[in-house]
């Protein structure tokens, strides 16, 4: 039997369904499927004009998955590669205020003890620098680690 095709409003309903989607990574994945004629430009124009696709709901979105994991940087980072227009980016900011606290979450669950010698400090640094979080704040958690004796 033939597989039903699915149609390219069909298929980024689906997708939205799961998840939201930014109109650029959207638009990618429905060009894999796109057929002589079909326009993805005045799709995507009519699923934001239906509020079905929104910058802001993906931003929210994203910065929730993200930021019990990642600094502001790369969080940051990630939307502009997702094509979110810098003026939305910079109003994103602001609820991603408080990186320190986010950041000595993520290094109590990966080390919980302060390091021992300085390959030790450098290796902790290291990994924060890898999830985007900022040098002073990196410093910051380390010292507050080390005044604590965790």
């Amino acid at each position: 039997m033939a597989k039903l095709q699915l149609s390219l409003k069909a298929r980024a309903l689906r997708y939205l369904s799961a998840r939201e989607h930014s109109r650029l990574e959207l638009g990618r994945k429905l060009a894999r499927y796109a057929q002589e004629g079909d326009d993805i430009e005045s799709l995507l124009d009519t699923l934001q004009a239906a509020k079905y696709l929104s910058e802001e709901r993906f931003s929210e979105s994203l910065i929730n998955r993200r930021a019990g994991r990642f600094g502001n940087s790369r969080i940051l980072s990630e939307l502009k590669s997702h094509g979110i227009d810098p003026t939305a980016i910079d109003g994103v900011q602001s609820s991603l205020a408080d990186e320190s606290a986010r950041a000595m979450e993520v290094w109590q669950r990966k080390f919980g003890h302060p390091p021992m010698d300085a390959n030790e400090r450098a290796k902790q640094m290291r990994f924060l620098m890898q999830r985007g979080f900022s040098q002073g704040t990196i410093r910051q958690v380390l010292r507050e680690a080390e005044r604590r004796g965790d």
